[in-house]
């Protein structure tokens, strides 16, 4: 029979064990967490803080990484935009600044292609196309902070050079449109604030042929995008411009984009249809005269049914039909 002291022995035995037990399962002493946590604290309090960069407006904000445009960075309208100190200086390092690998640095480079665009334009004129291939190099960075400051930057471009600008602008183009549907969505709102800017200040005559071919962009994104701008510089050409374009090619193109994937490409096409369907009621010298029947007797449907195939004639018209009674039911 085992004795009392034997007994007391097997009882002793898992407790003074129970350390080595915890450590076999993974846990962690608590005497240990305790000195990590102590050690951890300490390393915390040593630790130097995030460098902090200037705003972009002057405030000092914090860098905390690559999306640090999301809040951390203030961004200056152009109203609110003052002129360079000193012109030949910020001529002279504008290029280096631009091309630079501190974000800090290209970011007020591409505000002082801003002040410039809006101060002093015919001193940054000859070297618009280097500053036009740097400006997209940034909307192609993956910082947002630097990405919506270029699109800020082209919006005041477009504004500055207009029509002067127009050989440079496709890769600009093709960035603004890509930017408006593809990214966060303060980028994207400040793209279609740029968009807009370019089809307010760059004559329809000469945007209308650089957006076309985006029309038939593979991306259907940057199609819809093209579609968009397309609907809005085309009544901006009038009635003589767009008689002179052809309202039969326009129509065609609106036609196209009917079938398109995206909702805001068809959009775009029945806005653009209206718009020339009204103009074709007010003014019926706007379309091309045909040889057996005078302009002003040529009915919208008729002239639709003569110059598009049976399908987009019947789609055309189902778009200004069922708009017309809508406005007649209404009335």
């Amino acid at each position: 029979m085992m004795s009392e002291e034997a007994a007391r022995d097997l009882i002793a035995i898992p407790e003074a064990g129970k350390n080595n037990e915890i450590s076999s399962n993974g846990s962690v002493p608590v005497t240990g967490v305790e000195s990590i946590d102590k050690n951890h604290k300490d390393k915390e309090r040593d630790k130097p803080a995030l460098p902090v960069g200037p705003a972009l407006n002057g405030d000092s904000k914090v860098d905390t990484g690559a999306d640090v445009g999301n809040s951390e960075v203030e961004y200056i309208e152009s109203e609110n935009l003052n002129d360079v100190e000193d012109v030949d200086t910020s001529l002279k390092t504008l290029l280096t600044g631009l091309d630079s690998k501190d974000w800090v640095l290209v970011c007020e480079a591409l505000n002082d292609v801003r002040r410039l665009s809006l101060f002093q334009k015919e001193a940054m004129v000859d070297m618009l196309g280097n500053v036009i291939s740097l400006v997209v190099k940034s909307l192609k960075n993956p910082r947002s902070a630097v990405c919506k400051t270029a699109i800020m930057a082209s919006a005041d471009i477009f504004k500055a050079y207009c029509d002067s600008i127009v050989d440079l602008m496709d890769p600009l183009l093709v960035q603004l449109l890509l930017k408006s549907s593809q990214d966060k969505r303060f980028v994207c709102e400040a793209a279609e604030k740029a968009l807009i800017a370019m089809t307010t200040w760059v004559s329809p005559s000469l945007l209308l042929p650089k957006l076309q071919p985006n029309l038939k962009h593979r991306n259907p994104r940057i199609r819809a995008k093209a579609s968009s701008c397309f609907s809005r510089s085309v009544p901006r050409l009038g009635v003589e411009g767009i008689k002179a374009y052809g309202i039969e090619n326009f129509i065609r193109i609106a036609a196209s984009q009917l079938s398109d994937q995206l909702p805001e490409s068809r959009e775009a096409a029945r806005t653009l249809l209206l718009e020339l369907h009204n103009i074709y009621e007010k003014a019926p010298n706007v379309a091309p005269p045909d040889v057996s029947e005078d302009p002003e007797t040529i009915s919208w449907e008729h002239f639709c049914q003569s110059k598009l195939s049976p399908l987009s004639a019947q789609a055309v018209l189902r778009v200004t039909n069922l708009t017309r009674e809508g406005i007649v039911f209404g009335s």
